[in-house]
This record gives C-alpha cells, structure tokens and sequence, in this order.
C-alpha cells in the first residue's frame, strides 16, 4: 500500500476508475488440470491477474529432518514472475514479501488439507505469478485451493480468498493495483466455505467496526461466486470427458 506523488482520484461519481460497484469482483476464470506433470494444477484470470498454481506428491519429505511422523508437511513457493508488472520487471527470485506470501499461504492449507493421512510426507505448492494486477495473494490461494482439489489430497474444504480495502471511507472489494497501492486500507482474507471459518486475515490499515463488517459481508457474498467458479472448473474436465464419450456412442 502507499505510492509517491499525488494521490488519484479512486472513487468518482460513486464509481471506482475501472466502472466498478464498491462490492463488485473483477472478472474472474479458473482452470483446473491444465499441467501433465503435477499432481494437481490450476490456471486463474482475475482481472488482469494470471496466475499459475501446481501440486506435487505426497511423497517423502526431504531432508529427513523435515519429517513429521504424524503428518504431511506442507511447503509453499509464492514467486513473481520477473515479467509479470512493470515495477518488478527484471527482478526474478523471492524477496521478502514472497518469503512471507508463502508463509501465509502454507498456513491457510495447512488447516484445510487432512494431513495426517499421509504422516512423514510432503506435499509442495507452487504459485507462479504471470501477470499482476493487485490482488496477487489471494489469487493465488484460490488458484492453490483448486489445484490441491485436483491433485486428489483429501481436504476438509475448498478455500477461497479475497480482499477489500478503504478508500476514504468507502469499502471496496477486490482492490486492484492502483486501489492497492493508493487506498486507504487493505484486507485480504482467506475462508473455509462450509464453515465460514476464517483461515487468512490481514490487515494494512486501519478500518471502523462498521467498515470491518461491510467488508466481512462483502467478502462472503463474493465468496459465494468465487467457491462455484472453483467447483466449475474442477467439474470441467470431467464434464468434456462425459460429453466426448456420450458423442461416440
């Protein structure tokens, strides 16, 4: 969050730059089983985000000293793409934010996924940013969440994530890059649908009771269309499998 010069005007005439509602998502497309060599894959278009998600294993943790003879561990990669914006072109790696990215992410799954059916394992999650646009956190959760879905690793639900943001005192949903960096607060939140429970909540910024409510509403009512366009896309491959077969006969 935060940028140099002088502020833009975010909110015009009661809509956002893009022609956005305060409470209305990007446009946003999943794919699933989109890499031969995973276990488990996914492809997402949110807005202008694209974004990459793979799943390998289970299989045995390595080094050794990583084991948990209880349970799978869980290890994330969160990486920017070094084309993937304008500001971080040529930079290639993890920094710090991707350090923790993946940090945060490993820790949403690890409360999703059963993990002690597989004790002594590991289960890696890759998240390649192609394209940025804002937003690249809990895109990646949502792209993760199918992939792991695909893969067949058991999981208790299928999370989704989203963010909302202040922009003076306007609650907005699914900031994009310019409302990222210029708004007034920012909340990404990860959600376990069936529970409603909260598995990722961040703040920069600060919002009201009252803000922090609209947000939280906000981010369910999104969640409702972000948790079905993941059922559909898991559903896809199979669905095309049925119709080619039903074709023949």
């Amino acid at each position: 969050m935060g940028g140099s010069g002088e502020k833009p005007q975010l909110i015009k005439e009661g809509k956002r730059l893009d022609g956005r509602a305060f409470d209305q998502l990007r446009p946003l497309k999943i794919e699933a089983n989109v890499l031969k060599n995973a276990a488990g894959s996914a492809y997402l278009e949110w807005g202008n985000n694209k974004v990459l998600a793979a799943v390998f294993g289970p299989k045995e943790a390595l080094p050794k000293h990583t084991q948990d003879p209880d349970k799978a561990v869980i290890k994330c990669r969160y990486s920017m793409a070094p084309f993937s914006s304008i500001e971080g072109h040529g930079r290639s790696g993890q920094n710090r934010r991707a350090i923790e990215i993946s940090k945060v992410t490993r820790e949403v799954f690890e409360k999703a996924v059963m993990l002690d059916y597989f004790p002594g394992n590991e289960i890696e999650i890759f998240i390649e940013i192609l394209q940025s646009d804002g937003g690249t956190r809990v895109a990646g959760i949502t792209a993760a969440s199918v992939a792991l879905a695909s893969s067949g690793i058991p999981m208790y639900d299928l999370p989704y994530a989203v963010s909302v943001g202040k922009v003076g005192e306007d609650v907005i949903l699914d900031l994009n890059m310019i409302e990222d960096n210029y708004s007034d607060a920012d909340m990404p939140v990860a959600i376990a649908p069936r529970s409603n429970e909260v598995l990722l909540l961040q703040m920069d910024g600060s919002l009201t009771k009252e803000q922090f409510s609209k947000g939280m509403e906000y981010i369910k009512n999104a969640g409702k269309f972000i948790s079905a366009e993941q059922r559909r896309a898991l559903s896809a491959p199979y669905e095309t499998s049925a119709a080619k077969y039903e074709g023949k006969q």
